[in-house]
C-alpha cells in the first residue's frame, strides 16, 4: 500500500464528500433548530475522528500545502506519520487529551502598511483543525446572520458588495458607518469566545481542545510565548471562530434593524443621514468594546458619504456603481513594483509570467467595478516599467544603441538615446523606445492586456 492507502482503519484514499451543503439563507436555522441541537446534544469526537472524515481532512490539508510548523514536519510527510499513529492521535481526541503543539509565528506586511501576525501550526494540528471544521461548519454556519458574507461557504466578497449596492441605489443610504477592528484576530478574549463557542457546542471534549489551540504558546526566535488572548491567522479553524465571536454583533445589529454587511472583521452600516450615522458608531463601538472586549480603531473607523470609504477594495458610487479604490490600484502597483524590481535578475519572459499571474487573479476580483479608464492607465504604466526592466538589463550605452536597433529603432536615433544621459525609466518614455516596444510587441512576448480582459469578463 502506498502512502494514501489505508492502514489500521485510516484510509487516505478517495474520502467521502461529507455532509451536504445546507439550503438557502431564507431556511436558516435558529439556536432551536435541529443543528445547534445535534451541536449540543451529539457526541461530535466520534464524528470529528470518524476515518471518512480524517480523509477528507487529510486531503484538504495537502491540497492547501502550506509551511511546515515548528516541528519542521511537511504536508507530504503528514500520510506516513498518520499510518504509524492514527490510533493514538484518535485514541487522545476522543479522550479529551489531545495537546497542539506552539504555533510558529510569522510576520507578513499587510496591505496598507504595517504587519500581521500569522501564527502556522504543524502539519498534525492543521489536519486535527480541518476535521473539526468539517463537522462544525454544516451544523453552525446556517445559524449565521444572512448580512454575514466572510470565511463561509457558497459566500464570496461580490456578494457583499452586491448587497451593499443595493443598500446604497435601491434605498438610499449614503452614508456608512464604516468599522475597522483594531488588529481583530490578536485581540480575541480567550474566556468571551470560548463561553460562546460553550453556547453552541456540548461536547466537552472539544470544548477543551478547541481551548487548548487558543492558548497554544507561539514560537518567535527560538522562544515559545504564551498566549492568553488572540486566536492567530493561519489555523483552519480561525475563521469559524471569528464568526462564532461577530455573530454577536450581526444579532445586534439585525435586532436594531440596521442594514448592514460585514465580511469578517470588516462591517459597515448604511445609513440616510450623518446624525444617525454618528449615533450608530458611537453605540456600536461601546457593545464591541463593552460586551466583546475589542477595540475600535478610531482613527481608521469613520462615518462618511458612501464614496468616500472603500469596502472590500472597492467604492460605492451613489449611481448604484462599483468603483475602484484609490489604494488597491496603489497596492496593486506596490505588487507590480517588486515583480519589475530592477535588480532581480531574471529574463523578461519570467517577469512576463509572474504578472500575468498576478494581474490575471487580481482583474477577476475587480471585474465587477467600472474601473476601465484606471485600467488602461495601469496597462500604460506596466508597458513603462517592463520598458525600463528591460533597458536596465542591457547596462551600457553600447549595448542598449544594439537592441534599441535590433528592435527596428535607426542607427542615428539609436546611438543618440544611448548617450543621451538619461535614466531606464525617462528612456522607457521616449516615443522611440515607446515605438520598439509597442502595445503589439508586449502582446507578442505575452503579456496579458487588463483593458482587453476586462472587456472580455464584462461582454
Amino acid at each position: 500500500m502506498n502512502a494514501e492507502q489505508q492502514q489500521g482503519g485510516v484510509h487516505l484514499g478517495d474520502g467521502g464528500t461529507g455532509g451536504t451543503r445546507v439550503a438557502a439563507a431564507a431556511q436558516q436555522q435558529t439556536f432551536t433548530a435541529l443543528g445547534p441541537q445535534r451541536a449540543l446534544t451529539d457526541p461530535l469526537m466520534e464524528q470529528i475522528c470518524d476515518p471518512k472524515n480524517l480523509v477528507r481532512a487529510y486531503r484538504r490539508v495537502r491540497s492547501n500545502k502550506g509551511k511546515p510548523g515548528v516541528d519542521g514536519m511537511t504536508v507530504h510527510e503528514l500520510a506516513d506519520w498518520l499510518r504509524s499513529n492514527h490510533a493514538a492521535l484518535t485514541a487522545s481526541l476522543l479522550g479529551g487529551t489531545y495537546q497542539p503543539q506552539p504555533v510558529r509565528g510569522v510576520q507578513i506586511p499587510k496591505p496598507g502598511g504595517g504587519q500581521r501576525q500569522l501564527g502556522i501550526p504543524v502539519a498534525v494540528d492543521r489536519l486535527v483543525q480541518q476535521a473539526i471544521l468539517q463537522v462544525l461548519n454544516p451544523i453552525l454556519d446556517p445559524t449565521f446572520s444572512n448580512s454575514s458574507y466572510g470565511f463561509r461557504p457558497g459566500r464570496d466578497a461580490h456578494m457583499a458588495l452586491e448587497q451593499a449596492r443595493k443598500y446604497v441605489a435601491r434605498e438610499g443610504r449614503e452614508i456608512v458607518v464604516d468599522l475597522d477592528l483594531e488588529k481583530f484576530f490578536d485581540r480575541v478574549n480567550h474566556d468571551i469566545l470560548m463561553s460562546r463557542v460553550a453556547r453552541r457546542i456540548g461536547d466537552k471534549r472539544l470544548l477543551r481542545i478547541i481551548r487548548r489551540f487558543l492558548q497554544a504558546g507561539m514560537m518567535q526566535d527560538g522562544v515559545c510565548v504564551a498566549r492568553d488572548e488572540g486566536t492567530p491567522q493561519g489555523g483552519p479553524l480561525s475563521p469559524l471562530l471569528s464568526n462564532i465571536l461577530l455573530d454577536d454583533l450581526d444579532q445586534e445589529l439585525e435586532r436594531r434593524g440596521h442594514r448592514f454587511c460585514r465580511y469578517a472583521d470588516d462591517c459597515n452600516i448604511y445609513m440616510r443621514s450623518l446624525v444617525a450615522g454618528q449615533r450608530v458608531m458611537e453605540s456600536v463601538t461601546q457593545f464591541l468594546e463593552g460586551k466583546l472586549r475589542l477595540r475600535v480603531n478610531r482613527e481608521k473607523s469613520a462615518v462618511a458619504p458612501v464614496g468616500e470609504r472603500k469596502f472590500l477594495g472597492h467604492r460605492l458610487l451613489l449611481n448604484g456603481k462599483l468603483g475602484i479604490a484609490p489604494k488597491s490600484i496603489q497596492r496593486a502597483k506596490d505588487k507590480i513594483r517588486q515583480i519589475t524590481g530592477r535588480s532581480r535578475g531574471v529574463s523578461l519572459a519570467q517577469v512576463i509570467a509572474e504578472l500575468n499571474l498576478f494581474l490575471v487573479g487580481w482583474l477577476n476580483y475587480y471585474r465587477y467595478a467600472a474601473c476601465r479608464f484606471e485600467l488602461q492607465c495601469l496597462d500604460e504604466w506596466i508597458r513603462r516599467k517592463l520598458r525600463c526592466y528591460r533597458l536596465k538589463q542591457r547596462k551600457r550605452g553600447f549595448s542598449v544603441a544594439k537592441y534599441l536597433r535590433r528592435l527596428g529603432v535607426s542607427a542615428v536615433q539609436a546611438g543618440r538615446l544611448a548617450v543621451s544621459g538619461k535614466g531606464p525609466w525617462r528612456l522607457a518614455h521616449t516615443r522611440q523606445v515607446h515605438a520598439a516596444m509597442s502595445v503589439d510587441w508586449f502582446s507578442q512576448q505575452g503579456l496579458a492586456s487588463l483593458t482587453v480582459k476586462y472587456d472580455s469578463l464584462r461582454h
